[in-house]
């Protein structure tokens, strides 16, 4: 792409104040940023405002993206499309893992708490000399800016008809001994049937005290428009819901049932239990999803009493799905939308294995957390099918339709 004289006079200025590494950034800046508009002119077929037979889309605007170098950071727009996505083949969208990945190897590192396993990560990432506390607080520093402002980022911009919440547990030093820490992530579908990451927390269980202050967070960050939440029967979280939640219902995860239903029958029955209580979910209706829990649980009851006491205090809770729209009912019925979340922070925080303390294991996590978040608002694809999220809310106005706040 040609620069224009304008911006070659802005460069040449640059160029010319600039001295040492700075120069060094602003070239490589501007060299990035060119290449980034050629690929999008390649993707797109066009130079922007230019009419050809050959484009394929629109430009629509740009949004920020900081790529941190050894000569700083530099700041850089990435164009974004009407129709389709567009992400430049030159930067690497997991990047900010890989710094919080390295940051929490070096501050184990500093602070004497490393495996094995840790030294040799230490030494193929190219410290095997060791690395300073003022370097570890830097990498630390510049990672803590961005990745707080992601956690604690307004949540009113939408309304949130559906949130999932789950925990998966990771072991960090807390007073100079191992403990199991859960990590809490709630992410939710957007009125206009996306995905967002909502929020993440670190504490030392999954008590009630604990999942209410979560929650709090999110609705204090704007978090509305809950219809229902889908989590698993942990006691806890159950009551924080029904107490911080108000009119929002709760789904109980059918996959978590399963599993607790498995716990209280011979292994051999396992299959046959599991195909008929899977029978409720395949029902066409609301009324006759919640008259299967109940020949289910008749059926199972001769030779499984425990089994069919368990469907029949957990029905209105298992079978809330039922009261949304159909074609939604399968997303809806478990956490499995969370799942290849929790795997990923598992795969990531497996390599550390034990983390130093908190904020090391919720500045990992926060940024792979971060950049799935990312993924998902820069390769937008609807999560819920089109035209269905209309019934969420009916004879409501869209946030967008709202009128200002005064």
């Amino acid at each position: 792409m040609a620069l224009s004289q304008s911006d070659l006079l802005r460069v040449m200025e640059s160029l010319r104040t600039a001295d040492g590494i700075e120069l060094i950034r602003v070239l490589a800046q501007r060299m990035l940023q060119e290449l980034i508009e050629a690929e999008a002119t390649a993707r797109i077929g066009a130079e922007p405002g230019e009419r050809t037979e050959a484009r394929t889309t629109w430009r629509n605007g740009h949004r920020d993206k900081t790529l941190t170098t050894q000569a700083g950071d530099l700041d850089l727009a990435i164009p974004k499309v009407r129709t389709g996505s567009f992400f430049p083949s030159l930067l690497e969208r997991r990047r900010r893992i890989d710094q919080a990945l390295y940051a929490v190897i070096m501050e184990a590192y500093v602070l004497g708490v490393s495996t094995r396993s840790v030294d040799d990560l230490v030494k193929a990432l190219g410290a095997d000399t060791g690395v300073s506390k003022s370097e570890v607080s830097r990498i630390c520093a510049d990672l803590d800016e961005q990745l707080t402002a992601f956690r604690i980022r307004p949540l009113g911009h939408t309304r949130f008809p559906y949130i999932y919440l789950d925990a998966t547990y990771c072991k960090a030093r807390v007073n100079h001994q191992i403990a199991s820490r859960a990590v809490v992530v709630a992410t939710g579908i957007t009125e206009d049937g996306g995905r967002e990451v909502l929020g993440v927390m670190v504490g030392d269980s999954e008590t009630e005290v604990f999942w209410a202050e979560f929650l709090r967070s999110l609705r204090e960050r704007g978090l509305s428009g809950v219809r229902l939440v889908i989590g698993d029967h942990h006691s806890g979280l159950v009551k924080a819901i029904r107490k911080v939640m108000l009119g929002a219902a709760y789904q109980r995860c059918r996959v978590h049932f399963l599993r607790n239903a498995f716990a209280i029958i011979p292994k051999e029955a396992g299959e046959m239990v599991a195909a008929t209580i899977r029978t409720i979910f395949a029902q066409p209706a609301e009324a006759a999803v919640r008259a299967q829990l109940d020949t289910v649980a008749e059926m199972l009851g001769k030779q499984f009493p425990k089994v069919k006491a368990m469907l029949l205090e957990a029905k209105d809770d298992l079978t809330a799905f039922a009261g949304f729209p159909e074609r939604h009912w399968k997303k809806i019925q478990s956490t499995n939308p969370l799942e290849r979340i929790n795997r990923e922070i598992k795969r990531r925080t497996d390599v550390v294995q034990v983390f130093p303390n908190d904020d090391a294991l919720l500045r990992l996590v926060t940024a792979v957390l971060f950049e799935m978040h990312d993924e998902w608002i820069a390769f937008p694809r609807r999560y819920l099918p089109e035209g269905s999220m209309d019934q969420i809310y009916p004879g409501e106005r869209t946030r967008d339709e709202l009128p200002p706040v005064s």
